[in-house]
């Protein structure tokens, strides 16, 4: 709780700051730099998160790693950030400003789950059915999941489909269970 709320001011201010400075595009990129960084590099997030590291060492390795990949007032932020010893939060702060970026541009993020990928005509259905219940701008985001053996799950903000076969069958196995014809003792 006390990290995600630290994240969501922390990526409000920045949010706020990089629309004053007309940067808000450039930061939005920056920002899905990093969390792509920490979400596909657990011993980066371990090191953000040691205490043992000191602070001007965790800024030299944070500007090597990202010099060239951040611009000026996002590598700056991040600067700071580490200053304030705050970089324990950096993962926190990338997704959420991702989500209130989206949320300020009207963005909604549609996740299919498939247990084999999407074709490309099986894709432009989904996006114009999901275009069709939203007026806002969709964003289609895929994940394989081979567990859910067939079908699909849908989620479009706090809504979901599942048409999984494996959640069938789940329901197939409990009705199975639930058989009112048979007595227990």
């Amino acid at each position: 709780m006390q990290g995600t709320r630290v994240a969501s001011r922390y990526a409000k201010s920045f949010i706020d700051l990089t629309i004053e400075q007309g940067s808000l595009e450039q930061a939005y990129a920056d920002m899905k730099t990093i969390a792509e960084v920490c979400k596909s590099n657990s011993d980066f997030v371990t090191f953000l998160k040691s205490p043992i590291i000191k602070t001007d060492k965790k800024q030299a390795i944070l500007k090597e790693i990202f010099e060239g990949k951040l611009n000026k007032i996002s590598d700056a932020y991040v600067q700071l950030i580490t200053s304030k010893k705050r970089e324990i939060y950096l993962a926190e702060i990338a997704t959420e400003f991702i989500a209130q970026y989206k949320e300020k541009k009207k963005i909604l993020t549609a996740v299919v789950i498939t247990a084999n990928g999407l074709d490309d005509s099986i894709r432009a259905k989904v996006m114009e059915i999901v275009k069709g219940s939203s007026k806002s701008e969709v964003v289609l985001e895929e994940k394989i999941d081979k567990d859910i053996i067939g079908g699909f799950v849908l989620r479009l903000g706090d809504k979901q489909v599942d048409a999984s076969i494996s959640t069938k069958l789940n329901m197939l196995k409990r009705s199975f269970n639930e058989n009112p014809f048979i007595k227990e003792h």
